[in-house]
């Protein structure tokens, strides 16, 4: 048996999970004022959205939900690019049972920013471009341990 697994969607997850979680984490910590300066642009929609009551969800930081989302689905990709894992459909179900309620949130969090408070964060754009392709790799996923490809 060959350890040579290739490239998988699990990989590009895990990949832009760990970018989007940094991203998640800086505004988290800035919104504890523990990152400096936000750089968002002059129309200041960071600061909007950030601090709208869209920007807590039952009581806890948005942003802070988004780093423990992506760190879960960092670990979770990861451990099923190993060897051992790569070719187990329970490791995509696990992913797609973070990545699809990530999405409908996400999606609830842009028709606030957009419809309602005419807003626009780049911020938060990094993540809705994130959590819409790790749709579309966790369905690609599927479909290739159903194959039974590596």
């Amino acid at each position: 048996m060959s350890t040579d697994q290739g490239l998988t969607p699990r990989h590009v997850i895990a990949i832009t999970a760990l970018i989007s979680g940094i991203v998640a984490l800086y505004l988290h910590l800035w919104k504890l004022g523990l990152a400096g300066t936000l750089a968002c642009g002059a129309s200041h929609g960071c600061e909007t959205v950030q601090f709208s009551p869209w920007g807590m969800f039952l009581g806890v930081d948005v942003a802070l939900i988004g780093t423990v989302g992506y760190a879960l689905i960092l670990v979770t990709a990861l451990v099923g690019t190993s060897p051992r894992w790569v070719r187990d459909p329970r490791n995509t179900l696990l992913l797609a049972g973070l990545i699809v309620p990530a999405f409908l949130f996400t999606l609830r969090l842009k028709y606030y920013e957009f419809i309602v408070m005419k807003s626009f964060c780049p911020w938060c754009a990094i993540s809705a471009v994130t959590i819409t392709l790790h749709l579309v790799l966790v369905t690609l996923d599927w479909r290739r341990v159903k194959r039974g490809e590596s």
